[in-house]
């Protein structure tokens, strides 16, 4: 196919040979299959962000560094200058937590290089060699789905201990490789110990994916391994090695209100965006 314009200067640079398709196209981001050599790779041009709302974007970037702190004012400000340099820093999140996830042993695609807004990262593909397709295209046995959960706490946990949360993770970003799960898609990852919305990004993560194996084996809807995963992980006793029961006991505490609404307007927002992939998937 005719490279797009965003791939051009990939192709004068000898970063990629060729564009055979595009695999596929959403709001943040446009990926295409691309040729390296013998290799099958992605290529993934960031979208400017129109749909994030502002309060989501606050809470996922706070205590993010920038280079400067011109760009941190211009930032603050939301001046034209400032809006490039908040983009630019979401679309470098991704690349630095891709970097620093695979280096740490998560099921991340691997990533090779970042240039233009555009990242050139592994190509997940399935049992036969075809691109892997997300969870939610999948069925799977109780069986099946117990494993897959067990695989995908392990990598929250090891994404957790190198200090890194998802904060969107669901079945909507998760491969199913021909080797077990893959996680994907981390613009909005945030440093677990400099974000004030830490903990309730990881137990979101975590309560999508028991929300969704659930279904397939109910008696995962019973679990609790987010809260049990972050009291650890304060205590400090957080590691690979732990073996986890799914099982917190949780002590009387005053209701945050203020918490509590948040909680509600995120569950509302998301239902939002899983009713928006479903139709454009459908």
């Amino acid at each position: 196919m005719k490279p797009p314009r965003r791939l051009q200067s990939l192709i004068e640079e000898g970063l990629i040979d060729s564009v055979v398709r595009q695999l596929m196209s959403g709001k943040e981001a446009t990926v295409y299959v691309v040729r390296c050599g013998d290799e099958s790779r992605c290529a993934k041009i960031y979208k400017e962000a129109t749909a994030r709302s502002f309060r989501q974007a606050v809470d996922y970037t706070e205590n993010r560094k920038v280079k400067n702190t011109r760009q941190a004012r211009a930032m603050a400000k939301g001046t034209r200058f400032g809006r490039q340099a908040q983009e630019a820093a979401w679309q470098s999140a991704e690349v630095d937590a891709l970097y620093r996830l695979a280096a740490a042993g998560v099921r991340v695609p691997r990533p090779f290089n970042f240039h233009d807004g555009v990242l050139l990262m592994e190509l997940v593909v399935d049992a036969q060699g075809a691109a892997a397709p997300r969870l939610n295209d999948v069925d799977f046995t109780a069986q099946d789905a117990r494993a897959h959960h067990a695989t995908l706490i392990a990598e929250v946990v090891r994404m957790l201990c190198a200090g890194v949360i998802h904060g969107d993770l669901s079945e909507f970003n998760i491969l199913m490789a021909g080797d077990g799960p893959v996680i994907i898609d981390l613009p909005q990852a945030v440093d677990a110990a400099g974000n004030n919305h830490a903990q309730r990004m990881l137990l979101r993560d975590v309560a999508n994916l028991r929300e969704f194996f659930g279904k397939f084996a109910p008696e995962l809807l019973g679990t609790d391994y987010g809260a049990e995963i972050w009291s650890l992980y304060q205590s400090g006793v957080l590691s690979t090695d732990l073996v986890l029961t799914g099982r917190f006991e949780r002590k009387a505490a005053r209701v945050d209100l203020g918490g509590v609404m948040r909680e509600i307007d995120d569950a509302r927002a998301e239902d939002a965006a899983r009713r928006q992939r479903r139709q454009a998937a459908s």
